[in-house]
């Protein structure tokens, strides 16, 4: 079974620095197939003790779906960037590790509709966003499923903390299915089950609104995957919103938080575990809250007809 943290030995955290610095020296752009390429590879060279523990999640990623791992290399950190859609295109140390774990989970790929598809993006707060309920905000985000409307959400969501909030308030909150589901009655259950749910798109990926029908629980009833965004899935009957309501009440009582620090990087499974953060006051100095981000997709080819010429970019 996973343990909340995991915090590898000295030595192999020097290998890994080694191969990620070595990756990070190698190409011009993180999203260049070719560089892409080198960290499939360059995985099979990290400590065995990283590639068991990843192999070990995929797997089953436990009873908090969420599996954190600390003191991981990221290298010099310049200042924190501050304007919309911010990414990192350059290899970095940071950006290596992350697709280096990614490529451990399955194949890093990410979204035209967001960020311009880069494969690791930066989560910063922005002057003008605090009220934003996304990346760029700093009020409380709620909980979600990343990309909860999207037919091939990632499976896995990886947050590599660059550097921490000033106050060192802000938290990771986290919550798994398998946490609450004895807790849910079995109406709401079998409700949850139902497609009466519709999760709109943002405008960004086309959404006019509607939306597809889908269900909150899907698979088995003894371990289901979840699929909701607090702020953009609707009940569509009464019988719906008593077990939303019903499911609410268990996110608030059993999620977890984890305020991470430099260097810790956090992989969500997105199949059976939601993530929002907690509030946090920027400043704006540049030194404030860097997360980068990628996602991982389990089975990258369910997605080939939304992949052009089999890129790693979703475009559709």
């Amino acid at each position: 079974m996973i343990t909340e943290e995991q915090l590898l030995g000295a030595g192999d955290l020097a290998v890994l620095d080694g191969v990620a610095r070595t990756l990070a020296a190698r190409g011009d752009r993180v999203d260049d197939p070719a560089w892409v390429a080198r960290a499939r590879r360059g995985w099979q060279d990290t400590p065995a003790a990283l590639r068991r523990v990843v192999s070990d999640f995929r797997r089953h990623s436990g009873p908090e779906g969420r599996l954190v791992l600390t003191g991981l290399p990221v290298g010099d950190v310049p200042a924190t960037p501050m304007v919309k859609g911010s990414v990192q295109h350059t290899p970095t140390v940071g950006a290596a590790v992350l697709a280096l774990v990614a490529h451990g989970l399955g194949d890093p790929a990410a979204f035209a509709a967001e960020k311009s598809g880069a494969l690791v993006q930066n989560v910063v707060p922005v002057p003008g966003e605090e009220q934003v309920q996304g990346n760029t905000g700093s009020v409380e985000l709620t909980f979600h499923t990343e990309n909860a409307f999207h037919l091939h959400r990632p499976d896995y969501v990886l947050l590599l903390c660059l550097r921490a909030d000033h106050d060192g308030v802000a938290e990771l909150r986290t919550f798994c299915v398998r946490a609450a589901l004895d807790e849910l009655s079995a109406a709401s259950r079998a409700a949850l089950a139902k497609p009466d749910f519709v999760t709109v798109a943002p405008p960004s990926f086309g959404g006019d609104g509607e939306g597809a029908l889908h269900a909150v629980l899907t698979g088995d009833p003894a371990d289901p995957d979840l699929c909701l965004d607090e702020a953009a899935t609707r009940p569509l009957s009464d019988e719906a919103a008593a077990a939303l309501a019903d499911l609410r009440t268990a996110i608030r009582q059993r999620y977890t938080g984890v305020r991470l620090r430099p260097g810790d990087l956090a992989v969500v499974d997105n199949r059976v575990t939601l993530h929002g953060r907690s509030e946090f006051v920027p400043r704006y100095d540049g030194a404030d809250r860097w997360l980068q981000r990628t996602f991982a997709f389990a089975d990258l080819r369910r997605s080939r007809d939304h992949r052009p010429g089999d890129t790693t970019v979703l475009e559709k």
